[in-house]
């Protein structure tokens, strides 16, 4: 029903929608340990209110929507692992039979998260490792320790071995910044040496992108963005009038307003509000027929959508 109305609204220009998510987020936390240059929770820069996410608020958004949810991640802005009821958040999910994913900058993984991590069914854990030595990791991931990144991955990868469990599937993401981007080969090596199941590489997105940075990679393909024959950066991605997300899945922050995607860090585009109506009151409202219409009307005129590269990982 997603995909037939999602075809439709396409072809016909007017936001018809049926059935609910198959996919959200949720943001544990706003809270971070570290201050990465290009991002809001790093730089303590958030206008919207900055907290932890209720576990009753938690609870009644998962009991509405786990008849239909497929994929959940526990993921927005922040860190997760900062929150004290994290591992609680997931268990709850799983016990419902969702998928559960989330992406962190593995400086909480010691021996009891690590082990509690595996045993509480967590299917996807993403590991953020923006460099192989400190010096290159910290340019990017700035007040971190690469040696807590490491020997947090080797927590994980011990106790999947010592349990017997393929769960959860982990994953190095290595965001491509031009003082990093030497060192791609390097952190496909270091994921096998430790025994990671995958490494992913990331394109960096770059606020004031239009008159460079010193973070765009000089590697084309790892860019986001190209120089134009005047010396201004331009984003490379065609913006076409529509966009699968806003049919298919939703992000939902620590207080519970659902804003239309991830790039929307600052929850600038709020189309509901938990604390104040059930998901599905959320899900049909004015405000977001509004953004759909908008969308397939214009997407090129929505602030968020201007910096958005769907597909942004590469595969190489």
């Amino acid at each position: 029903m997603l995909l037939v109305s999602y075809l439709l609204a396409r072809i016909m220009k007017k936001p018809l929608h049926w059935g609910l998510p198959a996919s959200i987020s949720i943001e544990p936390t706003t809270s971070c340990n570290l201050r990465c240059p290009e991002c809001p929770s790093g730089l303590r820069s958030f206008t919207r209110p900055t907290g932890m996410l209720d576990f009753d608020l938690y609870k009644k958004i998962i009991d509405e929507l786990s008849d239909t949810l497929v994929y959940l991640l526990l993921y927005f802005q922040g860190e997760p692992y900062l929150h004290p009821q994290f591992l609680q958040l997931v268990k709850y999910a799983v016990q419902k039979n969702i998928y559960t994913a989330t992406s962190t900058n593995g400086h909480y993984l010691n021996d009891k998260k690590a082990y509690e991590t595996v045993t509480s069914g967590l299917d996807r854990l993403i590991i953020s490792i923006d460099g192989t030595t400190q010096e290159t990791y910290q340019s990017y991931r700035v007040g971190g320790s690469l040696h807590k990144v490491i020997e947090g991955t080797k927590e994980i990868v011990k106790w999947k071995k010592k349990l017997g469990s393929g769960k959860p599937y982990t994953i190095f993401q290595f965001l491509v910044v031009k003082p990093n981007q030497h060192q791609i080969q390097e952190v496909h090596e270091l994921g096998r040496s430790l025994g990671v199941d995958a490494v992913w590489l990331k394109t960096a997105q770059i606020y004031d992108y239009s008159n460079g940075s010193p973070l765009i990679p000089t590697i084309d393909k790892y860019s986001r963005y190209y120089q134009d024959d005047n010396g201004r950066y331009r984003f490379k991605n065609k913006l076409f009038n529509q966009c699968w997300k806003m049919w298919h899945s939703a992000v939902i922050t620590w207080d519970g307003k659902i804003v239309p995607c991830c790039f929307d860090k600052d929850a600038s585009h709020q189309v509901g509000d938990l604390e104040k109506e059930n998901f599905r009151d959320s899900w049909r409202s004015q405000a977001y027929k509004e953004f759909r219409s908008a969308l397939l009307r214009s997407r090129g005129e929505i602030d968020i959508c201007k910096n958005c590269s769907e597909g942004s990982l590469v595969w190489a």
